[in-house]
């Protein structure tokens, strides 16, 4: 494996999705990635393989391209087998998955921003967690919602097996799916 990493700056053109990312993003999320770039920098480069398809970062590069940038920062990861390569296109997604948050820190955080005066909603999180954390009422939180172009169906499954199986099968067909626990 590649110990020297080192970033490239490649067209957005030459970069190759892979096809079968099972990671998905939603628009709401391209657009909260695209806000960062633009204020942050893009400081989380795309992780290639050799040749130029996507281990990592499908939704830096959605974002980048909502932007309308020409190119995007890359490295390329050397060395891994296929099976590697396959196996960490879950596991960078997965392992942030499970990390947690100390809650009393991050509202300590957040009020710090608050006082810089800075649009809380770059942290990537919305106005209702946002007054969930400080206890606002959310009646102050207005959400717009077209109803009258919004419907859903719910699906109930006996196993999370389950429930990914079809999620992932609604979602390949196009179809705007979220996972909700009850």
């Amino acid at each position: 494996m590649n110990q020297n990493l080192e970033v490239a700056y490649i067209a957005t053109t030459d970069v190759i999705p892979y096809a079968n990312n099972p990671r998905t993003h939603s628009d709401q999320q391209v657009a909260q990635v695209a806000a960062s770039i633009k204020e942050f920098g893009f400081n989380n480069p795309i992780l290639l393989d050799e040749h130029n398809g996507i281990i990592a970062g499908h939704g830096r590069l959605a974002a980048a391209q909502k932007l309308g940038m020409g190119l995007v920062p890359t490295i390329t990861l050397g060395g891994l087998t296929e099976a590697q390569r396959k196996a960490y296109v879950i596991a960078d997604n997965k392992l942030t998955e499970n990390g947690g948050w100390d809650y009393d820190l991050l509202a300590v955080e957040i009020e710090r921003l608050a006082e810089l005066d800075i649009d809380l909603t770059l942290t990537g999180m919305d106005e209702i967690e946002l007054a969930k954390m400080f206890d606002e009422p959310q009646e102050h939180v207005v959400q717009e919602v077209d109803y009258a172009e919004s419907f859903s169906v719910v699906v109930e499954c006996s196993n999370e097996s389950e429930q990914e199986k079809i999620f992932n099968r609604l979602d390949s067909e196009g179809y705007k799916c979220r996972v909700q626990s009850l």
